[in-house]
């Protein structure tokens, strides 16, 4: 057979509200099959509670039919075994998983096999298995056929033994589990759950001895930048729907705005709010969604965007709280990815850096900021290290921190001093590329940093290290920054990384002046941030570049 779950052409299919579902069942008597299942499936929050099948809208059944007929009867292998459903809130996701469970449940011919549902926290588990149960209590059908264990969340098939059971994350709860399905529910809040790809490689391991076994993952959007398990996986679904990959046990449904909609931010525009809400005027109320869309835009732009990531699936690159520092505001619009560190070395006239961080469980963070030739704006690349030990401690954070690693934005050492012969490498490629102008440090340093500055001729006496005031005495560089971002005059790399730390940043005004610092900002870190801070201290005093590059004598 020949299939494709590419979908190249989607951006056309979602404005013209046709099915995202790339290619037709490869079995179509499973679905034919699955679908007497589903007459007896009842939505029991609708008026007569109505089977899904007439009450559904078409893109349901399409996906549903997607499982179901992408199974071989001959071969017992299933073609397709992973399914990638991404969609706003109220588009009835919790429905569709018990729909499919409980099917699959009925359809399953293997005794004792283990249907799971997993959910990243209890309350969200109990959401999970309420439909699934009600559906069954609605049924006469379905009451006769399973035993249902509220306590336990689950229900068992009283002649097969089959069982779906829906958990909580723990990665106790799916230690040799034989699972023949799995559906994730909510893959975003599994970015933060530090073992996550293990707990799902835990939990998909029996699909290995069950060929006909599937992965389901529904999710919206992020309220927070995308992380961990959950990042990776919906890049690896854009790339598949994209045509990038060929994948064809893997399919793609992603309800999510096309770049140029993102790019010049139409989604803002109430008209497209059918984009992705295909139940948009059905469990997705219009005048409920307009209300919402209003109390966010008044209540400010944190409020806002949490609504675009929930309910028009708008992924966050920037998490932005309302004691945030004012040039958060205007930060992804001075992004810029051509901004490496090679290409501010070869635009600028004039290169500082600035150092922060360093303790255990922090960040060693290094921001380069270079003024470019001619124009005078700013230019801005950063790095940052870590030490095994700040994973080890900040176990919410591991998975971020991973991702920074893959980036290329954070280095996670061995063991020290690698961070600071690290930074001390950043600041030789600037001193080779005569153009350092200084480096500034937090006053209260480490000590084996200004040493190793010093061995390489960056110390006080050449005027090209300075020690720099932290608390109110940096008002003036965060104000200026401020500035610069708003009129255009600053530029950054546009990486995850800084935009993560600049969320993290709390600004604390005090009588005289407002302050961002470490303390204020708790756990979260944004030692690179503050490094940006130290730099900018040295650029306002319009440094020239020591030239310290390799000399060619030419006899």
């Amino acid at each position: 057979m020949d299939w494709t779950t590419a979908c190249p052409d989607w951006e056309r299919r979602i404005l013209a509200q046709q099915s995202l579902v790339p290619c037709p069942p490869l079995f179509p008597g499973q679905v034919s099959a699955a679908r007497d299942v589903l007459r007896e499936f009842r939505l029991v929050d609708l008026s007569g509670a109505p089977s899904i099948v007439g009450a559904a809208r078409p893109w349901t059944l399409e996906f549903i039919d997607a499982v179901f007929g992408a199974y071989d009867q001959e071969t017992g292998r299933r073609l397709i075994q992973e399914f990638f459903l991404l969609i706003s809130k109220k588009n009835a996701k919790s429905t569709i998983a018990a729909a499919i469970m409980v099917t699959a449940l009925v359809r399953c011919w293997r005794d004792d096999s283990e249907f799971f549902v997993l959910a990243p926290t209890k309350e969200a588990a109990n959401n999970a298995f309420l439909p699934a149960k009600s559906a069954v209590k609605r049924s006469p059908v379905f009451s006769d056929m399973f035993h249902i264990q509220e306590h336990m969340r689950q229900i068992t098939h009283r002649k097969t033994g089959a069982s779906l059971k829906v958990i909580a994350a723990d990665s106790q709860t799916v230690v040799g589990k034989k699972t023949a399905g799995l559906l994730v529910d909510e893959l975003h809040e599994f970015g933060s759950i530090a073992d996550a790809e293990e707990m799902l490689r835990e939990a998909t391991g029996g699909l290995a001895a069950r060929p006909e076994g599937f992965v389901i993952y529904l999710s919206t959007q992020s309220s927070d930048p995308p992380a961990g398990v959950f990042k990776s996986k919906l890049s690896y679904a854009r790339k598949v729907r994209d045509g990038e990959i060929a994948d064809r046990s893997f399919m793609p449904v992603l309800y999510e705005h096309p770049k140029w909609m993102l790019k010049g931010k139409q989604y803002l525009d109430q008209k497209y709010f059918f984009v992705t809400n295909p139940n948009f005027g059905a469990s997705v109320d219009i005048p409920f969604l307009e209300r919402e869309f209003k109390k966010a835009k008044d209540g400010g732009e944190a409020s806002l965007r949490g609504f675009l990531a929930k309910h028009l699936n708008v992924e966050t690159g920037l998490g932005l709280r309302s004691d945030r520092w004012v040039g958060a505001d205007s930060w992804e619009g001075a992004g810029d990815e051509t901004l490496t560190l090679d290409a501010i070395l070869k635009r600028s006239e004039v290169v500082v850096i600035g150092i922060d961080g360093g303790g255990a469980d922090d960040l060693l963070g290094v921001s380069v900021l270079g003024r470019e030739r001619f124009t005078d704006r700013w230019l801005h690349w950063a790095h940052a290290f870590a030490h095994p030990l700040a994973l080890a401690r900040r176990k919410s954070e591991e998975s971020r921190y991973r991702d920074f690693e893959s980036d290329g934005d954070l280095t996670v050492i061995g063991d020290y001093p690698e961070d600071i012969e690290g930074v001390i490498d950043i600041v030789r490629r600037v001193q080779d590329a005569g153009l350092l102008g200084g480096v500034g440090i937090d006053q209260i340093g480490i000590g084996g940093l200004v040493d190793a500055l010093d061995a390489i001729g960056v110390n006080e006496n050449s005027k090209l290290l300075c020690g720099v005031s932290q608390g109110y005495r940096l008002t003036g560089a965060i104000k200026g920054l401020e500035r610069k971002l708003i009129d255009g005059s600053f530029a950054h790399g546009a990486r995850p990384m800084m935009a993560w730390c600049l969320g993290n940043a709390k600004v604390e005004p005090t009588k005289n002046a407002f302050l961002i610092t470490k303390q204020a900002s708790g756990t979260a870190k944004i030692d690179p941030l503050m490094a940006l801070f130290d730099a900018a201290v040295l650029m306002e005093r319009n440094p020239s570049a020591v030239d310290n590059s390799p000399q060619i004598f030419v006899l």
